[in-house]
């Protein structure tokens, strides 16, 4: 299975966020491939592959990572694009975090996944929510301009989900979004 683990922003900051990229998507640019807000999410840990086999174990260290993680408040706000601005492939829309409880929380659970004996790919933790991929590297100075005047309710996270993502399976050939496990928590 292909998994990942996230943090899913409650329906009402979805349609919060769903209202203001809106109008953005009937803009006319054959780069940008919006993301569906079915697909928001905060990604904690990508796991790529992982082996039934390894699964269950994961499962069991994602809970107890939960088990000792406290909510806390997040607000989708502001800006930015990986790898940079002016050669950007993904625009995405900035979360703020001020117990950085969220980076935190990227840290246990990659340490829960190393545990498990599942490798953990990508880069250093960003907090960030993809808005859109790009086709190619672009400029997209005057996206970030306008999404940086985005500020959404503030929510409290309360659980981790770990996520199977099926390529090519979703609408119009995207991936597909399975939730496997959610653990609520407790801390």
């Amino acid at each position: 299975m292909r998994l990942f683990v996230a943090v899913v922003p409650p329906h009402e900051v979805v349609e919060d966020l769903s209202e203001f990229v809106e109008p953005r998507r009937d803009h006319p640019d054959d780069d940008i491939r919006w993301a569906s807000d079915e697909h928001w999410h905060l990604t904690l840990a990508f796991l790529g592959e992982v082996p039934d086999w390894k699964t269950e174990e994961l499962e069991e260290r994602l809970e107890l990572a939960a088990k000792r993680q406290k909510p806390f408040e997040l607000q989708l706000t502001g800006a930015g694009a990986f790898p940079g601005v002016p050669d950007a492939r993904v625009l995405y829309a900035g979360v703020r975090d001020e117990t950085e409880s969220l980076k935190h929380l990227a840290m246990t659970t990659r340490a829960a996944a190393s545990r498990a004996g599942v490798t953990v790919e990508g880069r250093k933790f960003t907090p960030h929510l993809t808005l859109a991929r790009l086709r190619r590297p672009i400029d997209v100075t005057k996206w970030v301009r306008v999404f940086d005047t985005y500020n959404g309710p503030v929510w409290t996270a309360g659980s981790l989900q770990l996520i199977e993502s099926r390529l090519g399976e979703g609408p119009g050939h995207s991936a597909a979004y399975i939730t496997v496990g959610e653990w609520d928590f407790l801390g």
